[in-house]
């Protein structure tokens, strides 16, 4: 009776099989990869928009009357805050695609935990610097024809801005779902660049911590943004040059030398 070796990590098998996996899946790599780019480049729009008239943080009335002169530029900024959030599911996919070869456990465990919050972000009615209901309180703050009915919208509008500034625990989770895929790429740098491993699992521990200090050290928010985009465009970038990886290594094979 014959025993079966374990597969290494490292070896021509394994590397063969991921690279045989990124030729099947090279279309949805190649999504994956270019809506982690693009995942970056909508939050960094939605941030200058931010920058060019950034919205208040406290106060109902001094919120609707803001969005009231700048509805435009408000609305594009949640919108851009809030669709996006659905890019980084395919991003966790493709990559538990990638790395199951190695660690299928873990990088569904990564997965469940790096892909689910981002999708529930969408459901959640607040984006941290607004939220689209605040447009429906302004366009009534601004049509009430008494004091009282202002008074009235102004406080709904501070109970969604008192949510806004609520550290929610859907950060929490996609921080800490980033570190548990770069636990899992350590076993795949066969396929991955050496760096985006490590670079994971900082983002993550930095993300996990800045997301419950949010409020107590916003520093730390700041820099958790700063290695999430360089995740994701390492990420990005990773998945697009796994299926081409794939074609070069079979093209050899495929290559017609005739009769």
């Amino acid at each position: 009776m014959t025993v079966r070796q374990p597969r290494a990590w490292h070896s021509p098998e394994t590397r063969g099989a991921v690279e045989a996996r990124g030729h099947s899946w090279h279309r949805f790599y190649l999504l994956a990869g270019a809506s982690s780019i693009l995942f970056v480049v909508l939050l960094i729009v939605a941030l200058v928009l931010d920058f060019l008239a950034p919205p208040p943080v406290h106060g109902g009335a001094a919120t609707l009357e803001f969005i009231a002169a700048n509805k435009a530029n408000y609305v594009a900024e949640q919108i851009l805050w809030i669709l996006p959030n659905i890019l980084p599911v395919l991003v966790f996919a493709a990559l538990f695609v990638a790395l199951s070869v190695f660690d299928r456990s873990l990088a569904l465990v990564a997965l469940i935990f790096g892909a689910l919050p981002w999708a529930l972000l969408l459901a959640v009615p607040v984006t941290s610097r607004g939220s689209l209901n605040l447009v429906y309180l302004s366009d009534r703050f601004v049509a009430a024809g008494s004091d009282d009915e202002r008074r009235a919208y102004s406080i709904a509008a501070e109970a969604i801005i008192a949510e806004n500034n609520t550290p929610a625990v859907a950060g929490v989770l996609s921080a800490f779902g980033i570190f548990l895929m770069g636990l899992a790429m350590l076993k795949g740098t066969a396929v991955f660049p050496r760096y985006l491993p490590w670079l994971g699992i900082a983002t993550g521990a930095l993300g996990v911590a800045s997301e419950i200090l949010r409020h107590a050290v916003p520093g730390f928010y700041w820099g958790y943004g700063v290695l999430l985009w360089a995740w994701f465009i390492g990420a990005g970038i990773a998945l697009i040059r796994l299926p081409v990886r794939a074609a070069r290594r079979q093209e050899p094979a495929n290559r017609d030398f005739g009769p």
